[in-house]
Protein backbone atom coordinates (compact mmCIF):
# COMPACT_ATOMS: atom_id res chain seq x y z
CA UNK A 1 0.00 0.00 0.00
CA UNK A 2 1.21 3.08 -1.22
CA UNK A 3 1.35 6.51 0.35
CA UNK A 4 -1.34 8.12 -1.11
CA UNK A 5 -3.56 4.88 -0.77
CA UNK A 6 -3.16 5.48 2.84
CA UNK A 7 -3.92 9.74 2.71
CA UNK A 8 -7.13 8.19 0.96
CA UNK A 9 -7.86 5.63 3.65
CA UNK A 10 -7.50 8.08 6.06
CA UNK A 11 -10.23 10.45 5.82
CA UNK A 12 -10.81 14.14 5.51
CA UNK A 13 -8.30 14.51 8.84
CA UNK A 14 -5.33 13.73 6.59
CA UNK A 15 -5.68 17.23 5.03
CA UNK A 16 -5.34 19.58 7.75
CA UNK A 17 -3.07 16.53 9.39
CA UNK A 18 -1.02 17.61 5.59
CA UNK A 19 -0.54 21.27 6.79
CA UNK A 20 0.38 20.77 10.24
CA UNK A 21 3.31 18.08 9.40
CA UNK A 22 4.14 20.84 6.41
CA UNK A 23 4.23 23.60 8.79
CA UNK A 24 6.00 21.74 11.26
CA UNK A 25 8.58 20.52 8.88
CA UNK A 26 9.60 24.26 7.75
CA UNK A 27 9.69 25.50 11.36
CA UNK A 28 12.03 22.63 12.01
CA UNK A 29 14.19 23.11 9.01
CA UNK A 30 14.74 27.17 9.77
CA UNK A 31 16.14 26.48 13.42
CA UNK A 32 18.58 23.86 12.51
CA UNK A 33 19.60 26.27 10.04
CA UNK A 34 19.31 29.06 12.49
CA UNK A 35 20.92 27.18 15.13
CA UNK A 36 23.84 25.77 13.04
CA UNK A 37 25.18 29.24 12.26
CA UNK A 38 25.49 30.10 16.01
CA UNK A 39 26.51 26.77 18.15
CA UNK A 40 29.93 26.77 17.25
CA UNK A 41 30.90 30.65 17.65
CA UNK A 42 29.01 32.06 20.44
CA UNK A 43 31.47 31.34 22.63
CA UNK A 44 34.67 32.22 20.72
CA UNK A 45 32.68 35.81 20.47
CA UNK A 46 32.41 36.07 24.03
CA UNK A 47 36.03 35.17 25.01
CA UNK A 48 36.99 37.52 22.61
CA UNK A 49 35.14 40.39 23.52
CA UNK A 50 35.77 39.99 27.46
CA UNK A 51 40.11 39.21 26.77
CA UNK A 52 39.61 42.22 25.15
CA UNK A 53 37.73 44.25 27.81
CA UNK A 54 40.44 43.63 30.24
CA UNK A 55 43.11 45.45 28.37
CA UNK A 56 41.11 48.01 26.43
CA UNK A 57 36.78 48.61 26.23
CA UNK A 58 37.08 50.05 23.04
CA UNK A 59 38.55 47.23 21.21
CA UNK A 60 35.79 45.11 23.07
CA UNK A 61 32.94 47.22 21.94
CA UNK A 62 34.45 46.89 18.21
CA UNK A 63 34.55 42.94 18.36
CA UNK A 64 30.93 43.05 19.42
CA UNK A 65 30.32 45.36 16.76
CA UNK A 66 32.07 43.41 14.00
CA UNK A 67 29.76 40.28 15.54
CA UNK A 68 26.59 42.00 15.25
CA UNK A 69 25.73 39.57 13.34
CA UNK A 70 25.57 36.29 16.05
CA UNK A 71 23.46 36.54 18.72
CA UNK A 72 25.95 37.41 21.56
CA UNK A 73 28.08 39.83 19.48
CA UNK A 74 24.09 42.18 19.80
CA UNK A 75 23.86 40.74 23.48
CA UNK A 76 27.56 42.47 24.67
CA UNK A 77 27.56 45.83 22.12
CA UNK A 78 23.83 46.88 23.61
CA UNK A 79 26.12 47.03 27.02
CA UNK A 80 28.79 48.38 25.61
CA UNK A 81 28.08 50.79 23.06
CA UNK A 82 26.92 53.13 26.17
CA UNK A 83 29.04 55.86 27.17
CA UNK A 84 29.98 56.84 31.01
CA UNK A 85 26.80 55.26 32.17
CA UNK A 86 25.79 54.01 35.95
CA UNK A 87 26.60 50.26 36.39
CA UNK A 88 23.06 49.80 37.00
CA UNK A 89 21.92 51.61 33.65
CA UNK A 90 25.11 49.03 32.18
CA UNK A 91 23.33 45.78 33.70
CA UNK A 92 19.85 46.64 32.72
CA UNK A 93 20.73 47.07 29.09
CA UNK A 94 22.36 43.70 29.16
CA UNK A 95 19.28 42.54 30.81
CA UNK A 96 17.36 43.71 28.32
CA UNK A 97 20.22 42.66 25.02
CA UNK A 98 19.40 39.23 26.50
CA UNK A 99 15.86 39.06 26.50
CA UNK A 100 15.94 40.25 23.04
CA UNK A 101 18.10 37.57 21.83
CA UNK A 102 16.44 34.58 24.05
CA UNK A 103 13.21 35.74 21.92
CA UNK A 104 14.51 35.81 18.97
CA UNK A 105 15.88 31.94 20.00
CA UNK A 106 12.93 30.89 20.69
CA UNK A 107 11.05 31.96 17.21
CA UNK A 108 8.99 28.79 15.82
CA UNK A 109 8.23 27.30 19.34
CA UNK A 110 5.05 28.56 19.40
CA UNK A 111 4.02 26.76 15.89
CA UNK A 112 5.66 23.72 17.33
CA UNK A 113 3.34 23.68 20.35
CA UNK A 114 0.59 24.31 18.07
CA UNK A 115 1.30 20.52 16.34
CA UNK A 116 2.00 18.87 19.13
CA UNK A 117 -1.31 19.94 20.46
CA UNK A 118 -3.08 19.61 17.79
CA UNK A 119 -2.14 16.78 15.31
CA UNK A 120 -3.19 14.26 18.09
CA UNK A 121 -7.08 15.70 18.43
CA UNK A 122 -7.23 15.72 14.56
CA UNK A 123 -5.83 12.07 14.20
CA UNK A 124 -8.27 10.99 17.00
CA UNK A 125 -11.23 13.23 15.10
CA UNK A 126 -10.55 11.69 12.26
CA UNK A 127 -10.64 8.41 13.48
CA UNK A 128 -13.87 8.92 15.17
CA UNK A 129 -15.30 9.86 11.86
CA UNK A 130 -13.68 6.82 10.10
CA UNK A 131 -15.69 4.67 12.76
CA UNK A 132 -19.17 6.26 12.66
CA UNK A 133 -19.21 5.79 9.00
CA UNK A 134 -18.11 2.15 9.14
CA UNK A 135 -20.55 1.16 11.69
CA UNK A 136 -23.19 3.01 10.02
CA UNK A 137 -22.60 1.10 6.87
CA UNK A 138 -23.40 -2.36 8.71
CA UNK A 139 -26.70 -4.05 7.82
CA UNK A 140 -27.83 -6.38 11.36
CA UNK A 141 -29.18 -8.89 8.89
CA UNK A 142 -25.59 -9.67 7.88
CA UNK A 143 -23.78 -9.70 11.14
CA UNK A 144 -22.08 -12.70 11.86
CA UNK A 145 -21.20 -13.38 7.95
CA UNK A 146 -17.81 -13.67 7.07
CA UNK A 147 -17.62 -10.92 4.47
CA UNK A 148 -19.42 -8.29 6.73
CA UNK A 149 -17.19 -9.06 9.50
CA UNK A 150 -14.35 -8.75 7.50
CA UNK A 151 -15.44 -5.27 6.15
CA UNK A 152 -16.07 -3.92 9.22
CA UNK A 153 -12.65 -5.10 10.46
CA UNK A 154 -11.40 -3.07 7.12
CA UNK A 155 -12.96 -0.16 7.92
CA UNK A 156 -11.94 0.22 11.62
CA UNK A 157 -8.14 -0.30 10.41
CA UNK A 158 -8.24 2.21 7.90
CA UNK A 159 -10.18 4.27 10.09
CA UNK A 160 -7.38 4.04 12.85
CA UNK A 161 -4.25 5.74 10.20
CA UNK A 162 -5.23 9.46 10.87
CA UNK A 163 -5.02 8.37 14.72
CA UNK A 164 -1.43 6.95 13.87
CA UNK A 165 -0.30 9.67 11.54
CA UNK A 166 -1.78 12.05 14.25
CA UNK A 167 0.59 10.71 16.76
CA UNK A 168 3.78 10.76 14.14
CA UNK A 169 3.52 14.29 13.71
CA UNK A 170 3.27 15.27 17.44
CA UNK A 171 6.39 12.91 18.53
CA UNK A 172 8.87 14.20 15.79
CA UNK A 173 8.09 17.98 16.65
CA UNK A 174 7.76 16.84 20.03
CA UNK A 175 11.37 15.39 19.85
CA UNK A 176 12.78 19.02 17.80
CA UNK A 177 10.76 21.38 20.23
CA UNK A 178 12.54 19.48 23.33
CA UNK A 179 16.07 19.80 21.49
CA UNK A 180 15.33 23.69 20.55
CA UNK A 181 14.47 24.35 24.34
CA UNK A 182 18.24 22.83 25.41
CA UNK A 183 20.03 24.63 22.77
CA UNK A 184 17.70 28.29 24.18
CA UNK A 185 18.59 27.23 27.98
CA UNK A 186 22.46 26.59 27.33
CA UNK A 187 22.53 29.28 25.60
CA UNK A 188 20.92 31.79 28.19
CA UNK A 189 23.66 30.19 30.93
CA UNK A 190 26.54 31.71 27.97
CA UNK A 191 24.70 34.87 28.07
CA UNK A 192 24.54 34.88 31.75
CA UNK A 193 27.85 33.99 32.49
CA UNK A 194 29.46 36.80 29.99
CA UNK A 195 27.10 39.10 30.88
CA UNK A 196 28.03 38.99 34.85
CA UNK A 197 31.95 38.49 34.01
CA UNK A 198 31.73 42.25 31.50
CA UNK A 199 29.56 43.94 34.54
CA UNK A 200 32.04 43.10 37.09
CA UNK A 201 34.82 44.93 35.08
CA UNK A 202 32.69 47.34 34.38
CA UNK A 203 32.11 47.84 37.92
CA UNK A 204 35.88 48.05 38.96
CA UNK A 205 36.64 50.55 36.06
CA UNK A 206 33.68 52.78 37.24
CA UNK A 207 34.86 52.51 41.15
CA UNK A 208 38.35 53.26 40.07
CA UNK A 209 37.34 56.52 38.34
CA UNK A 210 35.21 57.02 41.34
CA UNK A 211 32.42 57.27 38.99
CA UNK A 212 33.64 60.73 37.45
CA UNK A 213 32.19 60.82 33.54
CA UNK A 214 35.02 62.77 32.62
CA UNK A 215 37.57 60.37 34.61
CA UNK A 216 36.04 57.30 33.35
CA UNK A 217 35.61 58.27 29.51
CA UNK A 218 39.42 58.36 30.04
CA UNK A 219 40.24 55.55 32.65
CA UNK A 220 37.67 53.12 31.35
CA UNK A 221 39.23 51.76 28.92
CA UNK A 222 42.30 50.50 30.99
CA UNK A 223 40.72 49.27 34.24
CA UNK A 224 43.24 48.88 36.85
CA UNK A 225 44.67 45.06 37.53
CA UNK A 226 43.64 43.02 40.51
CA UNK A 227 47.31 42.18 41.30
CA UNK A 228 48.39 45.58 41.69
CA UNK A 229 47.35 48.22 44.28
CA UNK A 230 46.76 51.61 42.43
CA UNK A 231 45.52 54.54 43.71
CA UNK A 232 42.58 55.94 42.22
CA UNK A 233 42.89 59.22 40.71
CA UNK A 234 40.69 61.47 43.83
CA UNK A 235 43.61 60.02 46.56
CA UNK A 236 46.31 62.34 47.55
CA UNK A 237 48.68 59.72 47.13
CA UNK A 238 47.91 59.72 43.12
CA UNK A 239 48.19 63.83 43.43
CA UNK A 240 51.68 65.35 42.22
CA UNK A 241 53.05 67.71 44.40
CA UNK A 242 55.94 70.73 43.59
CA UNK A 243 59.32 69.92 45.37
CA UNK A 244 59.75 72.68 48.11
CA UNK A 245 61.37 76.07 47.45
CA UNK A 246 64.11 77.61 49.58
Amino acid sequence: MNISELFRQGGIAMWPLLFLSILSLGTIMERIWFWSKILTREREVSGRVLEAARREWSAATQIAQRANSLPMGRFLFGALKLKDQDPEVFRLALETSANEELAIMRRGEKILEAVIAISPLLGLLGTVVGLINSLGSIDLNDLGVGDATAGTALGIGEALISTATGLIVAIISLAFYRLFQGFVFGQAKVFQLSGNELELLYRQAWAYTDGKPSLLSENLNSPPSPLVETPPPSSPAAKKTKPPTF
